[in-house]
């Protein structure tokens, strides 16, 4: 089922999220959902508290990026093989230069900016069956799994912009959280009236 995913503004986006363990209730349907709901938004990532729950589970898919012609072969390669499901995460290390690379992000749709990140990173974390692995990563496939573990702790990618990029896109936060925009998919906005999880 292709659930709404949740807009910038909403409380939860903000929450750290709890850990979860193998009995965590309906698990696989939850994953089933949120495989779905990411490959209609055309995502490359997405985490649960995008789609308004506040645990330590998120999934990356970095297909669409095997297509990038700019990249090396080796790294399309790795890239076109690369879907995951990511529980209890924790980064371990970052490590390497910094490089700019312009993110956006399915809860904060027709906002693109460019962000540093650190290049390598070391992961430890278990799958959907709750084995453990601990993997390192570098480039574009680190980056979104930087990106998606930034939402498990209630952090987005315009908190990483300067002061000035932040004053410059406020309007256009401002009307997502307002429901003013109009995205290719199902979205969920904040209604402080309404209790949300």
């Amino acid at each position: 089922m292709i659930l709404p995913i949740i807009a910038y503004g909403t409380p939860v986006l903000r929450k750290i999220g709890v850990e979860i363990d193998k009995d965590y209730p309906k698990l696989d349907e939850l994953l089933k959902d949120m495989w779905e709901t990411m490959e209609n938004a055309s995502g490359v990532g997405l985490a649960a508290p995008q789609i308004g729950k506040a645990i330590r589970l998120f999934l990356v898919d970095t297909t669409p990026f095997s297509e990038d012609e700019d990249l090396e072969e080796e790294e399309r390669n790795f890239l076109g093989n690369y879907k995951k499901v990511f529980i209890n995460a924790k980064i371990i290390s970052e490590t390497g230069d910094e490089w700019v690379f312009n993110e956006g992000c399915l809860s904060i749709p027709d906002v693109r900016e460019d962000v540093f990140r650190n290049e390598n990173i070391i992961i430890e974390y278990v799958d959907e069956n709750f084995v453990k692995h601990r993997e390192e990563l570098s480039g574009l496939a680190a980056r979104v799994v930087q990106h998606e573990y930034d939402h498990i702790d209630g952090i987005l990618f315009t908190d990483k912009l300067s002061s000035l990029k932040k004053r410059l896109i406020k309007k256009k936060l401002d009307n997502i959280s307002k429901g003013k925009i109009n995205p290719d998919y199902r979205m969920r906005f904040y209604n402080p009236k309404k209790k949300t999880s």
